[in-house]
């Protein structure tokens, strides 16, 4: 089963186009304004649902690093390249990788190099207040690059490697914008695929944060890995504040599940999440942006670096990961009903709010 490269999949729809608790004392950090200089802010309605701006003043990440579990980072986009301290690639080359986590890395298991982690490490932690390109959620966060997808998916054994190497490599916070198909769920709670599943407590037990996508299977639950224990599960949402009409629902046994901005993916490109992709790498949306390099995606793929990006705010506060979830879901808002860390199926604990969180006693 582990050798099945299929089973795991990215979790975007992309851009009209379905394809896919106490705390420390805060380490010091700069000052970003509350309305950054980059040139797309005005179209990165994600962090604003988040209420990042308005954290920016307690945390900004600082010292922390994001490791991004996917198809790998452009290490050469210019408005990422300053914030990777290390990446490497497995792709059917064992426990020790056999590359540097750059999108086009690997041999031909991989195939042709995707946009897909790119497009996640920039919402997560893009150079931010620079005046080009995108802000990430946690602007002084650093991101490993650890390429675990190929352009058909995946194994379960190249991701546990990929999380292992994380959790040994700096990661203070691993990012998963992957998925199994459904069902798959049971393969782990019958102890028939447990790779994943023990590299994520191997990676709790470093005291790292794992954030994982629900899944864009409409009508399911949260897919593998965001299904496991010891994963936080994201659910999407869209610029309005509803439940993505793609996103799988919040349900799982631990019922560790929070909602972040994922786009609409069916309405218009500025209703999605605009972020890094590699300069030659446009698709549908580029001519929306008119810069190369950056496009619009959805997906909870979308939403889950959102919620990285938060989760390292906190973990830069010296909070440990139990309780980086635990404030996560204690102060995530539900809308419509305006509660806070109230559990529904739609949003699990409610949408992330970073100001609310980085000030959490």
């Amino acid at each position: 089963m582990r050798s099945i490269r299929t089973v795991l999949t990215l979790v975007a729809v992309f851009a009209l186009v379905l394809a896919s608790v106490s705390s420390a004392a805060a380490k010091p950090r700069p000052r970003f304004a509350a309305t950054p200089s980059d040139e797309h802010w005005e179209l990165q309605w994600g962090p604003r649902q988040v209420n990042a701006p308005q954290a920016w003043s307690t945390s900004t990440g600082a010292g922390e690093t994001i490791a991004i579990v996917d198809t790998g980072i452009d290490l050469a986009h210019p408005d990422l390249a300053r914030k990777i301290v290390g990446g490497k690639t497995f792709i059917d080359c064992g426990a020790s990788g056999c590359g540097n986590g750059d999108w086009e890395s690997g041999g031909a298991a991989a195939g042709a190099g995707h946009p897909h982690g790119t497009h996640v490490a920039g919402s997560a932690a893009a150079i931010t207040d620079n005046g080009t390109g995108v802000a990430g959620v946690a602007p002084s966060a650093k991101l490993l690059a650890v390429k675990v997808l190929g352009e058909e998916g995946g194994s379960f054994e190249d991701i546990a490697h990929g999380i292992r190497w994380s959790a040994d490599n700096g990661a203070d916070v691993i990012n998963m914008s992957l998925g199994a198909l459904p069902g798959v769920q049971a393969l782990v709670i019958t102890g028939q695929i447990t790779d994943v599943q023990d590299a994520i407590a191997y990676a709790n037990s470093k005291d790292v944060v794992v954030v994982a996508a629900a899944g864009n299977d409409f009508a399911s639950i949260c897919g593998t890995p965001a299904f496991d224990e010891g994963a936080l599960c994201v659910t999407a949402t869209d610029r309005l504040e509803n439940k993505a009409s793609y996103s799988n629902f919040g349900v799982k046994p631990d019922l560790n599940v929070v909602a972040g901005p994922g786009g609409a993916a069916f309405l218009s490109c500025e209703e999605d999440i605009i972020s890094t992709v590699p300069a030659g790498a446009g698709g549908f949306c580029t001519d929306d942006v008119g810069t190369p390099g950056y496009d619009f995606y959805a997906g909870t793929s979308m939403a889950t670096p959102h919620v990285a990006g938060v989760a390292a705010l906190l973990t830069a506060q010296g909070r440990s990961h139990t309780e980086v979830v635990d404030v996560l879901m204690a102060t995530g808002r539900t809308p419509g009903v305006q509660t806070r860390g109230t559990y529904t199926p739609t949003y699990g604990y409610g949408i992330v709010d970073a100001q609310a969180a980085v000030t959490a006693g």
